[in-house]
């Protein structure tokens, strides 16, 4: 059995992750805000699900809060940062404020967390972090640039971190989901006021999509939480894991166009060294 942390489980992804994680017979220190959904999540297994109030914007909320999930479990074997929130609108539409507040939790936040982790990790020569992006991490789409610009620090900074603490028995993860019925298009997801008419046809149809199939995305929650479950138990786990067939096409699309695009303009990329050299 394993002791895992994983932060937001108060609904969606990390909900429905806890409570798969939790029917293994694993242990969950799950994060939460307040005390009644401390002591909501509690109830789902009385002694193995244990609600840990923490800020992931507050360093020493964080700090605290791992140092408590450490002593209550005995060790954090496995860390999912999953925290975070939507931001919707243009570039030119969204205030330096939002998006300063979508970097603070989509990115410092779950950075945060890590440091608090690591140490004990390295000392152990063991742990498996996991840190949840989005399909959007890695291509993006017109309306929601802040929140992808966020998910791509993400996935860099996991790049990073996964070659850095590899050789000290450590183990990365990049969970990149597509749509999946959570409440990340509904209510975990801060719209912009004052949208700006010349972006009606890109940003603003996007908008609608979102709110159109909100409810009745095709990822299944459930089944992503099994698919993260199988990377931790894996003897040699990926280093990126995409989920949904959406995210593989999207993806996919990206990566295609990206490597022609690099190939097309190759003798231009290549022909900037001193003649010297």
């Amino acid at each position: 059995m394993a002791n895992w942390l994983i932060t937001g489980v108060s609904s969606g992804f990390g909900r429905a992750l806890a409570e798969a994680v939790l029917a293994k017979g694993n242990t969950v220190a799950g994060t939460l805000r307040n005390e009644a959904a401390k002591a909501d999540f509690e109830k789902l297994a009385p002694g193995k699900a244990i609600g840990i109030l923490l800020d992931v914007t507050d360093e020493a909320s964080v700090r605290r809060g791992v140092a408590e999930a450490e002593k209550k479990t005995g060790g954090i074997d496995v860390l999912v940062n999953n925290a975070g929130y939507g931001l919707e609108g243009a570039v030119e539409e969204v205030t330096l404020d939002q998006i300063r507040a979508q970097f603070e939790v989509n990115v410092f936040g779950a950075v945060s967390v890590i440091q608090a982790v690591l140490p004990a990790m390295r000392k152990r020569r063991s742990g498996h972090i996991i840190n949840i992006t989005s399909m959007g991490g890695l291509t993006a789409f017109p309306g929601v640039g802040i929140y992808n610009g966020s998910k791509f620090a993400l996935e860099g900074i996991s790049e990073a971190l996964a070659k850095e603490v590899k050789p000290l028995g450590v183990k990365v993860t990049i969970v990149a989901p597509g749509s999946f019925r959570t409440d990340w298009a509904g209510r975990s997801m801060v719209h912009v006021d004052g949208a700006i008419a010349d972006y009606e046809a890109t940003a603003g149809a996007f908008r609608k999509s979102l709110a159109q199939r909100n409810g009745r995305q095709p990822g299944d929650p459930g089944k992503a939480a099994g698919a993260i479950i199988a990377v931790v138990e894996a003897a040699e786990p990926p280093l990126h894991l995409l989920l949904g067939p959406d995210a593989l096409r999207f993806v996919g699309e990206k990566l295609g166009a990206l490597q022609a695009e690099i190939l097309r303009w190759a003798p231009v990329s290549a022909a900037t060294n001193f003649s010297d050299a």
